[in-house]
């Protein structure tokens, strides 16, 4: 008589494979005989209130309010031009260096500190003058240009 061919070890994981194979169909049917199908739509469907939070209760059709779609924007709004209303500003030299050819003006209204340079200059300045600039948008932030002494 010949010995079988299969060892112990692989009958034994045979059996593992087996066991593990009938406790995943038995898995599959408890889902499934424990399903919510057939539920109504009303059931599933979530509200959002008016702070923002998901609530199973529909809203109050009191407290609806009437939105036109000419007000409904997608995407960014385009910029409105700016009214060039206060273009040039006043200010008083709170430095500048003449060997170097910057300095800085503080505006009057805002108490902002503004970087000028020689080349923004339309006449001679120093330090305590008062002036009138306007200001344009450098590589490193805004720039006074067009100084003129104020009268």
């Amino acid at each position: 008589m010949g010995r079988s061919k299969e060892t112990v070890n692989k009958k034994e994981t045979e059996k593992k494979k087996q066991k593990k194979k009938k406790e995943k169909e038995q898995r599959r049917l408890d889902r499934k005989a424990n399903a919510k199908d057939g539920n109504s739509l009303d059931d599933m469907i979530m509200y959002v209130d008016e702070d923002g939070n998901f609530t199973s209760t529909p809203p109050d059709p009191t407290k609806k309010t009437e939105i036109n779609e000419e007000d409904i924007v997608i995407g960014v709004p385009k910029k409105e031009a700016e009214e060039p209303e206060d273009v040039v500003r006043k200010g008083r030299v709170s430095f500048f260096n003449d060997s170097k050819g910057y300095g800085f003006i503080k505006d009057i209204d805002t108490q902002e500190s503004i970087f000028v340079h020689l080349n923004g200059l339309i006449d001679r300045i120093a330090e305590n003058d008062k002036v009138t600039f306007e200001v344009e948008m450098g590589m490193k932030g805004p720039n006074a240009v067009r100084v003129k002494l104020a009268e």
